[in-house]
């Protein structure tokens, strides 16, 4: 998007605000309605009885530092409350406003804005939480998401939400924090808890092209190119990026607007791709979405209705698609899919997944893992000695949860007392202990490895560290060794 990054704009770019300005003034705001998407069309097929689609559009990460304002309205969370009826997308004020109008119109939609200073949740009563809306819309992040944010995006979708990931150009930084959207966006796809391998299928590219048309496939069939919001041709760059597809790694990664002389796996400006059971779309620029108008001291750039590319379309269209996933209900309790929730569970990938005491997971020998090499071995120093290991997790709304620690505990004690212990617990977000789900000594030591097996229903709907706590007295060993674990939910 112009003007916001730390990098200049170029020339070319300057010379098309000053001529796109100069077209307004000489036309007035007539000509500027002459490219006004259309007046919505007839409720798409996908809303059910359910009620509206549910949308929530971030303003936590940034969106509005700089030049930016990539909110639909200065009313937040409720849009509605600047003007509950929008006509025009001025009666709602932010760069955004065009987008949130025309789905506001439509009748067809529940719009919310989740404000500056609160975190991205899943899972817990907030009204803002993820759990309550079908997308969820990232306009140009410009602050990494922390650790339980990672996860509970990646939680949502996986759950059947919908998420719009809209990047802008390298060297984006506009709050100047060290991290632009190229950089928040790979983070949240390669260092989360829930699948870091890649799980859409694409990444974001480091590049800053000025300024390109690039143009849609053709694909009669495909319902963000062809929704009821209208035909999508192509789009408009005005400093922007694209994204690597991978296909061997997700097959349902698509592009279907392309960089100009691009195909393929390279230069996708537009791409959809699903995970779990929910879909995923990702934008180059944040200029296509930018109507041009907003709060007062941005300078801003009407891509919204720019007539070298069909962006308005894009954007409605792909949002239906997101918000409209068969079946969905934004990982709300309405179903709950099958899956198993902990990241390396079979600690394979080393630490990756976990929080833990130096050492604790490990491939060396001394006590065998289940399957596999590696296992997470706490205690067996036979000295004054704790160690732990531990993951957050969010377990879905609705959802029967069960926890599976398989369990082999190795002793050199001889006396019939419990001088070293396990303890595996459950922590709320802020550290506390809600549960103690079992407690373990040298006293229960046996050849191989026990199930364990805990119901974690309880904590449905809410995110929860699951931490297990080796205390070792002073003399003999005791091992405490884990392998295979699992959260599975159903």
């Amino acid at each position: 998007m112009l003007g916001a990054g730390r990098l200049a704009p170029s020339p070319r770019r300057t010379a098309g605000v000053l001529a796109a300005i100069g077209a307004l003034i000489v036309a007035s705001g007539a000509a500027a309605q002459a490219v006004t998407p259309s007046p919505a069309p007839a409720r798409p097929a996908t809303v059910g009885a359910a009620g509206p689609h549910r949308v929530l559009f971030d303003n936590s990460k940034a969106e509005t530092a700089g030049n930016a304002d990539w909110i639909i309205g200065t009313s937040q969370p409720d849009p509605t409350g600047q003007n509950p009826s929008p006509s025009a997308e001025k009666d709602w004020t932010g760069a955004l406003s065009s987008w949130g109008v025309a789905l506001q119109k439509t009748g067809d939609y529940a719009l919310k804005t989740l404000p500056s200073g609160n975190a991205i949740t899943y899972g817990t009563s907030s009204a803002l939480d993820l759990k309550n809306f079908d997308t969820f819309v990232l306009p140009e992040p410009n602050v990494l998401l922390s650790a339980s944010e990672k996860t509970a995006v990646m939680q949502f979708v996986k759950n059947g939400g919908g998420l719009f990931l809209i990047s802008d150009h390298t060297g984006s930084d506009r709050n100047n924090d060290g991290a632009d959207a190229v950089e928040v966006i790979n983070d949240l796809m390669t260092s989360n808890s829930v699948d870091s391998t890649d799980p859409f299928g694409f990444s974001v590219d480091s590049l800053n092209i000025a300024t390109d048309n690039p143009r849609a496939v053709t694909d009669s069939l495909d319902p963000v190119l062809n929704g009821t919001f209208g035909k999508v041709t192509g789009s408009i760059i005005r400093n922007g990026t694209t994204v690597t597809l991978k296909p061997a790694d997700n097959p349902a990664a698509k592009g279907l607007v392309y960089r100009t002389g691009s195909s393929g796996n390279t230069g996708a400006f537009f791409a959809t791709s699903t995970f779990g059971s929910g879909r995923v779309a990702f934008w180059g620029d944040s200029s296509p979405v930018d109507d041009g108008t907003g709060q007062s001291g941005n300078t801003l750039y009407d891509g919204w209705n720019d007539p070298a590319g069909t962006d308005a379309a894009l954007a409605l269209n792909a949002t239906a698609w997101l918000a409209g996933t068969a079946g969905s209900s934004g990982g709300d309790p309405g179903g709950c899919a099958g899956a198993q929730l902990l990241a390396n569970p079979g600690f394979e990938s080393g630490s990756s997944g976990w929080t833990a005491t130096s050492g604790v997971i490990t491939n060396r020998s001394g006590e065998a893992a289940r399957t596999g090499t590696y296992k997470a071995w706490l205690g067996g120093k036979g000295t004054a000695h704790t160690d732990t290991l531990s993951q957050s997790v969010t377990i879905p709304a609705g959802c029967a949860a069960s926890l599976s620690l398989p369990l082999h505990i190795d002793t050199a004690e001889t006396a019939r007392t419990a001088y070293d212990t396990l303890k595996v617990q459950v922590l709320s977000g802020s550290g506390a202990v809600l549960a103690t789900l079992g407690s373990y000594s040298n006293l229960n030591a046996a050849s191989g490895y026990t199930q364990r097996t805990f119901d974690l229903g309880a904590y449905a709907g809410q995110t929860v560290t699951l931490r297990c706590t080796a205390t070792e007295g002073s003399k003999l060993q005791t091992s405490f060794v884990l392998d295979d674990t699992a959260l599975t939910v159903s």
